[in-house]
This record gives structure tokens, C-alpha cells and sequence, in this order.
């Protein structure tokens, strides 16, 4: 331990335990001061919807309250990362810097950058694995190369679990006594408005916080049986049977290490384990396979000739398709922020191969409406779906969205929910013929992917 002073720089980590760059700034550093950047440039991003960024200054509000609670507070700077961290390290005296990584992009350049500028000043730079279990380069085939399939990529993170044990960061506890309580360190404008950065103020269904994260994974794994029968009620809207989680492990106010420890103590929580693997897999692909933020992970899937978006894409963003399960998807998207991931599949794959728009545009109208919009998860379940990813559905499998409704929603009470217009004239015919729109998708996707 140094008698020095850190920072602990949080982005997508908003929370006091299971914390890695929290538990190591305050175990190696005397006195630990935590900040929050907010940069005006990503908040206005056309990619930043206002669910997410309500979600995340919820979660700043609750994380400032526990800090208090111990003394403490949050530093809130405002403008360029880089630029304001240095200037925030000057005014505190603090010689290093401490952060949890992060896989997107833009994210990567963002902190090499923050990373050059305070080693070019002297201080120090400790960065973790965080948000993930297993970093991007653990989980490793044979040769040493990432994996691209997920089967096999599953089977070694669990085999490397049985010898590698990753159980929570006792951070809350490391953090007493550490914590610097300095008003005048930044800007004291919290929690920060929405409004203030061009959003909306968006309801949220609860609150943000690592309380309510905690009590939820509770419920999830310990209450009536919830996680044993995860394997079948994850795929019925009309019922709350999945974890609800995902916002939560969005903006970090739960710990991935916390959720695979309490899983692990449970029978029947298997399948559940698989989803939180497929979470890794998919930030794995982010980290090693960057093109994928952009385009196809498949190449030959940039051939495919996707049709204009015109009024075909406006019907299917407001949910008046004419096919009743992806409407309902679809409105309960833009009413809610979050969709059942069974809907998301479907929907998704109505829009890149019974409309044959191209999936980037679904991608990102998704990532302005989900509260959990998650980049790395969002980008591989869409080219899940649209065939044009990583261990993607073949080509040649096309969801009937009405035998899926019939699987999936049998009383149609899910469907009645959202569309309560259907079987009125007020609910519009069938945008494409499913027939048809097979045959047509079968056609354009063998000749791009098959040539």
C-alpha cells in the first residue's frame, strides 16, 4: 500500500461491491477519491437513446447516496475524459488512476488515450476485468486464438471456471476509511438531468440501484423456483420469467462475478449460467473482432442487397406490421424500454429477412430504446439473427413469426396486451405475405452467402 491518493474512475461499474479497480485503488492507495465523467459529445451521439442514459443518472443518484453513507461522496466532472481526469488528478493529488475495462471501440481509444496522457504526467495506470468474467484473451482455443463458435468457446470458460475460480470483490469492505469527501473536487450538479443533455426523462420500472440489484438476484434464485424453470417460462412473454437483470448488469450496479457465484450455489440454475457465458462470449467477440460494430462478422454477408428502409421500416418501428407477435414486441419496446428476448429474436429476424432491411438499422433503433441497450449483446443477438454473425442461425432458418406466437403466446394474452386493436379494422393486414417473404429471403441471402 502507498500513502498516495487514486482515482477510481467508474463508467459501466456503478457500484460499491464486487468492484475490481475499487477494491485494488483502495487496498494499494491510502486515500481513494471516485469519479464519474460526463462527456456531452457520447451523450449526444445519435446512438445514445434517453432510456439508457436515464437509467445510468439513476444509478449515479443511488451510487452517490451510498457513498455518503460512508462518508464520501462522487466527483462528477464534465467534458473531454482525458482533459478533466488530468485536471481532477492535479487538484486531488492523486498519482494513479485505477479503472475496469471496457470492450467497445470507441471505449478502447477512449482509454488508451486516458491512459497515454497520465503516464506522460508521471502517474500511475492500474486497469481490471470487470464486466465480464473471463478478459476478452482468458478463454482461449488450443492454439491461442479467440474462439468463433460459441459451443466450444461454453465448454473451455466452464472448464477454466472449475480451475479459476472468480468469486466477488469484497470492495465494499476494502473501501472504509479510504474514501475522500471533497465537494469542491468537481461539479455538484448531481444527479445530473437528462434534459440538461437533450433526453427525455424516460419512467423507469425500478429503481436503479446495487440494493435492488441484489434483492432481485435474490428473488430470481431463491423465490418459487424462478431459475429451475428458466429453461421454458425465458421463452413466454406474457409471464415475468426471466432475471431482469440486464439493466443492472448494464450500468453495474450488480457484479458478473456475484451473479456466477450465487448461480453456481444453486441446482437448476444451469441454464441460466449458459445465458450469463453467452454475455461473455459476446464481449469476447466485441474485443477481438472490432469490425463487428460496423458490419457483418460473416464477410460474404456483405453482399447481401438489403431493400430501402422507407415506410416498411417505420411500420415495423411502431409495431403496426400486421403480424401480431412482432407488433406487440415492438410497442412494448417503445412503452417499456426493455423487450422479452424471445421478441427480440423474433423481431429481429422479421425485420432482416421478411423485410430484408438491413439489420444495422434494427440494431440501432434497439440500442436507442432498451434500457438495458448493451453493444456487444445487442450487435450479437441482431447478427444472431439476421445470419450474418458468430455462430449465427444458418441462413435458411426464418422464423414464422405466427407459429411462434402459437408456440410461444397460445392464448395470445401477450399479444392482447400490446395490441389490444387485433381482430378489429382498426389493425392493418399483413405487411409481406410469410410465404412469400421466405422464398424471397431463401433466394437473396444463398446467393450472397453461397457465391
Amino acid at each position: 500500500m502507498t500513502n498516495g491518493t487514486a482515482l477510481v474512475w467508474l463508467r459501466r461499474d456503478l457500484r460499491l461491491d464486487d468492484n475490481a479497480a475499487l477494491y485494488y485503488a483502495c487496498r494499494e492507495n491510502a486515500r481513494v477519491s471516485v469519479v464519474f465523467v460526463l462527456n456531452p459529445a457520447l451523450l449526444a451521439d445519435e446512438r445514445m437513446g434517453a432510456p439508457l442514459v436515464n437509467v445510468f443518472f439513476d444509478a449515479l443518484a443511488h451510487l452517490r447516496d451510498a457513498l455518503r453513507e460512508h462518508g464520501s461522496d462522487l466527483t462528477l466532472v464534465r467534458g473531454d475524459f482525458a482533459a478533466e481526469l488530468l485536471a481532477l488528478a492535479r487538484r486531488s493529488e492523486a498519482n494513479a488512476i485505477y479503472f475496469n475495462e471496457d470492450y467497445e471501440p470507441a471505449a478502447v481509444a477512449r482509454d488508451e488515450a486516458v491512459a497515454r496522457i497520465f503516464e506522460s504526467a508521471g502517474h500511475g495506470v492500474r486497469t481490471f476485468t470487470d464486466h465480464v468474467y473471463f478478459g476478452a484473451r482468458e478463454v482461449l482455443r488450443p492454439d491461442g486464438t479467440p474462439y468463433r463458435m460459441f459451443t466450444p468457446y461454453k465448454r473451455r470458460w466452464l472448464e477454466q471456471r472449475a480451475v479459476s475460480r472468480r468469486p466477488p470483490f469484497s470492495s465494499r469492505d476494502a473501501v472504509r476509511g479510504k474514501l475522500i469527501a471533497r465537494e469542491d473536487l468537481g461539479d455538484s450538479g448531481l444527479p445530473p438531468k437528462p434534459e440538461d443533455f437533450g433526453h427525455a426523462r424516460f419512467r423507469l420500472p425500478e429503481a436503479v440501484s446495487e440494493k435492488r440489484a441484489l434483492a432481485r438476484l435474490r428473488r430470481f434464485l431463491e423465490d418459487g423456483g424462478a431459475v429451475e424453470r428458466y429453461g421454458i417460462d425465458r421463452n413466454i412473454p406474457a409471464i415475468e420469467g426471466t432475471s431482469r437483470l440486464s439493466m443492472h448488469l448494464r450500468a453495474g450496479t450488480i457484479g458478473i462475478r456475484t451473479c456466477v457465484e450465487a448461480a453456481s450455489m444453486r441446482s437448476g440454475a444451469e441454464k441460466w449460467i449458459d445465458e450469463l457465458i453467452w454475455r461473455d462470449f459476446y464481449q469476447m467477440i466485441y474485443r477481438n473482432f472490432p469490425h463487428v460494430a460496423e458490419g457483418p462478422f460473416i464477410a460474404a454477408a456483405a453482399r447481401i442487397p438489403w431493400n430501402e428502409p422507407g415506410d416498411a421500416f417505420d411500420r415495423w418501428c411502431g409495431g403496426t406490421t400486421g403480424y401480431p407477435i412482432v407488433d406487440a414486441g415492438m410497442r412494448q419496446l417503445n412503452q417499456t424500454g426493455w423487450m422479452h428476448n424471445r421478441l427480440r429474436m423474433i423481431a429481429a429476424s422479421f425485420l432482416a429477412k421478411h423485410l430484408l432491411i438491413d439489420w444495422r438499422l434494427g440494431e440501432r433503433y434497439f440500442e436507442r430504446h432498451l434500457l438495458d441497450a448493451d453493444p456487444a449483446q445487442n450487435n450479437g443477438g441482431w447478427q444472431w439473427a439476421a445470419s450474418t454473425g458468430t455462430d449465427s442461425v444458418p441462413y435458411f432458418r426464418i422464423f414464422n413469426p405466427l407459429s411462434q406466437a402459437k408456440q410461444f403466446d397460445p392464448g395470445g394474452a401477450f399479444v392482447r396486451r400490446y395490441v389490444p386493436e387485433i381482430g378489429t379494422p382498426a389493425y392493418p393486414p399483413p405487411i409481406v405475405d410469410h410465404t412469400a417473404a421466405r422464398a424471397r429471403a431463401l433466394a437473396v441471402y444463398g446467393k450472397a452467402i453461397r457465391a
